[in-house]
């Protein structure tokens, strides 16, 4: 008898292992959104509209026998999920793969696919007009962001503030100097240690002349700014406790095996997990691989064995544009810094377009 997993959230990891158990079981995906988003074009596609119509993929087109539900979660208990709509759905198998939020454009504003890539051609022409470019947050967004401005418009002046005092802090001062190096190669004014004494008066990403003032005593004149820190993990629909106590963060404690703790059947992965890593598209995807796993065995009827162990050192591949950026990378004695010609291979030129189109393609 076909047994039924519901997957609330079809971001990375959600949508990885929806597509991995739709061939053997009776798959419930839970997803606002009209389409699964390759986020990581969202900055490139911001300065390059064109790019837009690659970040989205239909769940329609991919799930085989599954069935995409289109609401809300409001509430999740060991026995299923309960929908904004009051909808109850049933689970045998309960995963919890809903990410987390971040500020527009990194991550679209809307569910809607049409009024997502209205909302990004909207800020583009506001961008296009803009001389001088505000980023508050020096994360790898923010340089990201920063590269791709200057890729598409050299000419502009791009500043980024940061109240903290060495980028990247977690990697070695390698991989920090060479992006210091290309930074400085862009002409990107990078300001750490030193936030703003207020807020601008103009929204994120609404073109609007404006002077700000740092915390170091210094003005910035710009035309245009966009924030890019302050990670939310979506959990409120567990606010109630019925399934598990949340963390400070509004994470939630998981196994070796990534099960929620105190259950066999209900499983956690991607951003809102309390796993001690980065939370990267790339882990969550990871951790679906290995849920996927144990979900088979238990169909089988087989005790399942498929932990995850996250990795010593922190992996990352930071792009500056199609060509530059930085990276680490696992190597056979250990963590490796690789050029911006690697990075760009692997991420860089195509932002895991063709990878996501092969997976996530018409079915």
């Amino acid at each position: 008898m076909s047994r039924t997993v519901v997957i609330i959230g079809g971001g990375y990891g959600g949508s990885a292992l929806a597509k991995a158990l739709d061939p053997v079981a009776d798959v419930v995906l839970i997803e606002p959104r009209e389409a699964f988003v390759n986020s990581a074009g969202s900055l490139r596609a911001l300065t390059q509209p064109g790019w837009a119509a690659r970040m989205f993929f239909p769940y329609e087109q991919w799930l085989r026998r599954g069935t995409v539900v289109r609401e809300r979660a409001v509430a999740a208990d060991p026995r299923g999920v309960t929908l904004a709509s009051g909808r109850r759905i049933e689970a045998d198998y309960l995963v919890l793969a809903t990410g987390s939020s971040y500020a527009y454009p990194a991550k679209p504003a809307s569910d809607s696919t049409a009024e997502a890539m209205d909302d990004l051609l909207r800020t583009h022409k506001e961008l296009a007009d803009s001389e001088r470019v505000l980023i508050l947050g020096a994360g790898p967004v923010g340089l990201e962001l920063a590269g791709e401005i200057k890729e598409a418009w050299p000419y502009k002046h791009v500043t980024i503030v940061d109240p903290v005092e060495r980028l990247l802090p977690a990697f070695p001062a390698e991989m920090r100097d060479e992006l210091h190096r290309q930074l400085d190669e862009l002409g990107i004014d990078l300001r750490l240690g030193t936030g703003l004494s207020a807020p601008p008066v103009t929204e994120p990403g609404q073109a609007g002349t404006f002077t700000v003032a740092t915390t170091a005593g210094d003005e910035i004149t710009a035309d245009i700014w966009f924030r890019a820190h302050g990670v939310r993990i979506n959990s409120d629909y567990l606010a109630g406790g019925e399934l598990t106590t949340r963390t400070p963060s509004g994470q939630v404690a998981v196994t070796d095996a990534l099960n929620v703790r105190g259950y066999e059947h209900v499983y956690a992965i991607g951003d809102l997990t309390d796993v001690d890593e980065a939370k990267m598209a790339g882990y969550a995807m990871q951790h679906a691989e290995v849920v996927a796993r144990n979900i088979l065995a238990q169909l089988r009827g087989e005790r399942p064995t498929a932990t995850y162990r996250p990795l010593p050192h922190p992996m990352i591949l930071l792009p500056l544009g199609p060509r530059g950026g930085v990276g680490q990378l696992p190597g056979p004695e250990g963590p490796i810094v690789v050029p911006a010609e690697t990075v760009s291979a692997y991420k860089g030129a195509d932002l895991f377009t063709g990878r996501f189109t092969e997976q996530f393609g018409a079915a």
